[in-house]
């Protein structure tokens, strides 16, 4: 029973992203190579770590930070991604 005084977890706003794209580059029937890329949204900082991870160990480039307006802003390169999901960063 969800009580009176504490927010529906279903109704918090989402606040991290990560975007994440595939290395690998399909071949388009013009012969153009093109990326797959795509973006999830979570409620929390561990959920968007989780994913990351899971990401990563598929082979792919993510990046990922927090949704506007949420403050303090926040970004996390390619190249930190590793960092910030061992919680160094």
């Amino acid at each position: 029973m969800l009580s009176l005084f504490e927010p529906d977890p279903s109704s918090e706003a989402d606040i991290w992203y990560v975007s994440y794209r595939s290395n690998i580059m399909p071949r388009r029937a013009s012969e153009e190579r093109r990326c797959v890329r795509a973006t999830r949204k979570f409620k929390s900082e561990a959920e968007a770590k989780r994913f990351a991870e899971e990401i990563i160990e598929k082979g792919w480039s993510a990046t990922a930070g927090t949704l506007n307006p949420y403050t303090p802003k926040k970004t996390v390169a390619s190249t930190r991604i590793l960092d910030w999901i061992a919680g160094k960063g």
